[in-house]
Formats: C-alpha cells, sequence, structure tokens
C-alpha cells in the first residue's frame, strides 16, 4: 500500500513534473542529465522536503556559487546535525526507555507523550535543516519545511507549519483537482478526508498510520466548519494547548506498532491503567532528561530566533554575533562529533517509513 520513504519522495517528484508540465506550468526538461540531476537531488531525496521541478528549474542551469551561500549552507547543515544529535537522539533515548519500563507512571505516560512529540519535530526538522544546508552550498535554494508548528493555534495553522512541502503537495495535486471547498460543504468534507486518507496510508501500510490521517481530517473539518469560530474567542494559550495535546494524543498513535499499544498510551495519561500517578523511577528519568526536555520546549518556539533578530538591530551587538557566530558553529561541530564517535547508530525516525 505504501511506499518506502525515499522512493515515495522521488515519485512525488516525478508526478509533480509530469503534472506541471501538462498543465503548462513548467516546460519539458530535453536533457536526461538535468532531469536526472533534479529527481536524483541527494540532500533532500531520503527524507524531504519535497522539491518541485518549478522550484529548481532555473538554477539547474544557473546556480551562483559563493562564500555567502557556502557559510549559510555550513551553518544551517550544522544547526541540524546539532538538533539531530543533541536533542532528538536524547529524547530518542527517553522514548525507548519509556516505552521499555513496567515501572509505568501517570507522569511517565506524559513524559513519553511529550518526548516523542519533541523528538519528532527535532528529528524530522533536523533532516530537512541538513538537507537544504546541502543544497544552499550546491547553489540550490530548497523550500522551508518546517515553520515553528508548536506555536500553532489550530490544527489546520500546525499543518502550515509541519511538512509544508507535503502538505501544500497533497493540497496542490489531490485537494484543489478533486474541487478543493469550491463546490460546497459535503464535496469538501469529502475532499479533505480523501487527501488524509492518502496521507495516512503514504506513512505505512498500518492500521495507526490510517487512523492518525483520518483523525487529522475529522479534526480539520470540526474546525473549518465550526470550532474555529469559537477558538477565535478563546485566550491565545488555551489554542496553543489545545493543538498540543491533539498533536500529542496523534503521535501516540502514530507511533504505536498497534491501535491497542496506541489506547494503553493514551489511557496512561489520565491515570486509566490502574498506575500510581509517579515513582521513584519516573522522578530518576525526569531528572536526568529534564534539561533536554526544557531546551527542546525552548527550540522547538522562535524564543531565540527572535532575541538574535532584535539584539541584530543594533550595531554593535550585530557585530559581536557575527564575530561569535562562526565560533559557536565550531564548538557545535566539535561536540556533535565527539557524540557521533562515542554513541551508536542513530537513523532518522523517517527512514522507517
Amino acid at each position: 500500500i505504501a511506499l518506502p520513504i525515499g522512493i515515495s519522495f522521488y515519485t512525488f517528484q516525478i508526478i509533480s513534473y509530469i503534472i506541471d508540465v501538462y498543465s503548462g506550468k513548467v516546460k519539458v526538461q530535453r536533457n536526461i542529465i538535468k532531469l536526472a540531476t533534479y529527481v536524483s537531488l541527494f540532500p533532500q531525496l531520503v527524507a524531504g522536503p519535497i522539491v518541485r521541478y518549478q522550484t529548481v528549474e532555473k538554477e539547474l542551469d544557473n546556480r551562483v556559487h559563493s562564500f555567502n551561500n557556502f557559510a549559510d549552507g555550513i551553518r544551517r547543515f550544522s544547526v541540524g546535525l546539532a538538533k539531530k544529535v543533541l536533542i532528538a537522539n536524547a529524547l530518542g533515548e527517553l522514548c525507548s526507555k519509556a516505552s521499555a519500563t513496567s515501572e509505568e507512571t501517570v507522569v511517565f505516560f506524559w513524559i513519553f507523550g511529550i518526548s516523542y512529540m519533541l523528538q519528532l519535530y527535532f528529528d524530522f526538522s533536523a533532516y530537512s535543516d541538513m538537507a537544504i544546508g546541502l543544497g544552499r552550498i550546491f547553489g540550490f535554494h530548497f523550500p522551508e519545511n518546517f515553520n515553528y508548528p508548536y506555536i500553532s493555534k489550530s490544527i489546520t495553522e500546525f499543518w502550515r507549519r509541519w511538512h509544508i512541502s507535503l502538505s501544500t503537495w497533497f493540497k496542490d495535486y489531490i485537494y484543489i483537482p478533486l474541487g478543493g471547498n469550491r463546490e460546497g460543504k459535503y464535496k469538501q468534507i469529502r475532499n479533505i478526508l480523501i487527501v488524509w486518507l492518502l496521507t495516512g496510508i503514504w506513512h505505512g501500510a498500518n492500521w495507526t498510520f490510517l487512523i492518525w490521517g483520518l483523525l487529522f481530517g475529522v479534526i480539520l473539518i470540526i474546525e473549518k466548519l465550526w470550532l474555529n469560530k469559537l477558538m477565535e474567542k478563546l485566550p491565545s494559550f488555551i489554542r496553543r494547548i489545545y493543538v498540543l495535546f491533539i498533536v500529542m494524543i496523534s503521535f501516540i498513535i502514530f507511533n504505536a506498532g498497534t491501535m491497542k499499544e496506541a489506547f494503553t498510551n493514551i489511557s496512561g495519561l489520565f491515570g486509566a491503567n490502574s498506575t500510581c500517578i509517579i515513582n521513584d523511577y519516573t522522578i530518576y528519568y525526569l531528572r536526568s532528561y529534564l534539561i533536554t526536555i526544557i531546551i527542546a520546549i525552548i527550540g522547538a518556539t522562535p524564543i531565540l530566533k527572535n532575541i538574535i533578530e532584535k539584539l541584530k538591530t543594533k550595531s554593535v551587538m550585530n557585530k559581536i554575533i557575527n564575530i561569535l557566530e562562526p565560533i559557536a558553529m565550531v564548538i557545535i561541530i566539535l561536540i556533535v562529533t565527539a557524540y557521533l564517535v562515542d554513541n551508536s547508530y542513530n537513523p532518522f525516525l523517517y527512514f522507517r517509513f
């Protein structure tokens, strides 16, 4: 039912190219070498972002190689590598221990849900950062794939910020051709359900992925038809908590091997598994990983980015940041290298789909 993830991205690029040629959005690429270069762009091929031909059409012939592009690419790649090795892998260790333990508590279920949600974001956005950085080094400008999705105030906004290249691909090549929202509410509901059914199937041939996709489809329908008007009256922090809770539940389903496992982990959040609230085992792991979780929560928001940008508006601070930034990048690369030498192999999560 579902293709391996690398083949899926490759297939998406081929399909979008054929459709765009047919609709006249791009010209036929008659040079087989250039076409092969597009479909085999190694930085983003395995886990995105999905790069459409029209995005890189001109750059296949006229790429600009410059020191600024190279420096930007190295910086973006280094940040992505650090997100993967220092944050995603540490959260992955915690999630693995949470899944394997028999010392289950309500707090531990919450730690697992929050940690997996953060791990998935840092793991996947890290790959996108590295792909975008490598592309920039070679003169390509790949599209952004994540835009701080965990600050969203609705599930609709979340999917405008999460895996942007995938959601826009389904919108442009499935949802809109089916009629989008132009043919009445009933057909709009049908179109949303079809898109999210396909999105779930694309991730894997498992009931958990199918239900995960349909869950988002149903929530998006509820939001578009009724909930958004009500949500607009609520404070921003309430809307953000609503999004984070729904996303956490959805990713618990996404991560589970079976729906039984998913229900166990979800019910555990509310103490339905006859477990205690907290124990010494939970406190031990909370203390061990608390700093990592806090760093991940801060890193999943644009707080640091906004602070740096604000500081750069001041001439003196801008000069200091320009001096410190390359030093920080070198330190990060050295720390990441040390972790890679010391730790075992940790593939990206999306490699398993």
